[in-house]
């Protein structure tokens, strides 16, 4: 039955400009999103599901393990290593939020996700993607304040300070994020519920609505570019300073030892950056390429940072390193 007139704009409701179409057309009701493997290697899922799962469980060790030895030792109690936990919980949070859906698709073939599941997932994914960003941000400031004015480092960066800088973050993205989820509730779905992603980002979500998504589009470009836009300008900005200071030092070793100190939150930005502003360029400016170049840059953008940080910032600080080393020996082998 066709039902001419003002539709109502329901979740998942198939909707086609004042048409609600039938159940059994070509614009399908759908109450279900599929989320999508690798494309064209679907026969090998169960082989590529390992280096998947290696990687989850390192993320899982390396974080936890970064967080319990800060946690313990009251000497790591100071502004470089509490970003480094916030860093962590970040990462736990951003893998905890991917990698299982990743694994059921592999093992199971669980493609399904429900409207309400999706958009959880989504809000989770872009929360813990801001929150990364920003703690990178923090950490760069850090990382001035230590080279630029290292008699009053401890002063400035107070446990207030920090509290206070973590508080900032949590409120700026849940200011942010909290609208996405709910204006996608307003959407209707038709054509297609198939994702690009093997799970939920905004972008590829909205492609598949048939309402206008000028608000959604609009509203999500904004997001992207007042936090990580503004935090990436902000990174640079800190390093242009950084570098200044650094030139003004005198001798080579202290050059040296300054720049060194700042190795391991290169890195991180890095490692989250890249992917993300080359993915951006290619969408934008670049050649129309396979999809599965793409799906593979988000995959280096969302997956890697988890994975890498931990391992850089264990190999690339002796602190770190040593307390890990401590405790190891103080519970044995078979307790850790």
């Amino acid at each position: 039955m066709f039902v001419s007139g003002t539709t109502h704009l329901l979740p998942g409701k198939a909707c086609s400009f004042g048409v609600v179409t039938p159940v059994n057309s070509t614009n399908s009701i759908f109450s279900t999103f599929l989320v999508t493997g690798i494309r064209g290697l679907e026969a090998v899922h169960i082989w590529i599901s390992i280096p998947f799962c290696t990687m989850f469980l390192s993320t899982l060790v390396g974080n936890v393990t970064i967080l319990t030895v800060i946690w313990r030792e009251q000497t790591l109690h100071v502004p470089m290593y509490l970003f480094l936990a916030m860093l962590a919980a970040s990462d736990l949070g951003l893998s905890l939020s991917t990698f299982p859906t990743m694994l059921k698709i592999f093992w199971l073939d669980a493609r399904e996700l429900t409207f309400l599941a999706c958009f959880t997932q989504m809000f989770f994914i872009h929360t813990f993607q801001d929150f990364e960003s920003a703690i990178i941000l923090a950490m760069a400031f850090d990382r001035y304040v230590a080279i630029s004015r290292p008699l009053h480092y401890s002063s400035i960066l107070t446990s207030n300070v920090i509290a206070r800088i973590g508080l900032a973050i949590v409120v700026r993205t849940l200011t942010v994020q909290l609208p996405l989820p709910i204006l996608l509730k307003r959407l209707c779905f038709c054509h297609s519920n198939v994702l690009s992603h093997s799970y939920c980002l905004h972008p590829d979500i909205i492609k598949l609505s048939c309402s206008n998504t000028r608000i959604n589009s609009v509203f999500g470009l904004f997001v992207v570019l007042s936090t990580m836009g503004l935090d990436f300008f902000l990174i640079l900005l800190s390093y242009v300073l950084i570098l200044k200071t650094v030139l003004g030092i005198a001798s080579r070793g202290g050059r040296h030892k300054a720049l060194n100190t700042c190795i391991s939150h290169l890195c991180a930005v890095i490692l989250f950056f890249t992917p993300m502003i080359c993915l951006s360029m290619l969408h934008r400016f670049g050649p129309r390429l396979p999809s599965h170049i793409y799906v593979t840059m988000a995959n280096m953008h969302f997956l890697i940072p988890p994975v890498m940080n931990p391992i850089v910032y264990v190999v690339k600080t002796k602190q770190i390193r040593d307390k890990i080393l401590k405790l190891c020996i103080k519970r044995g082998p078979g307790e850790f």
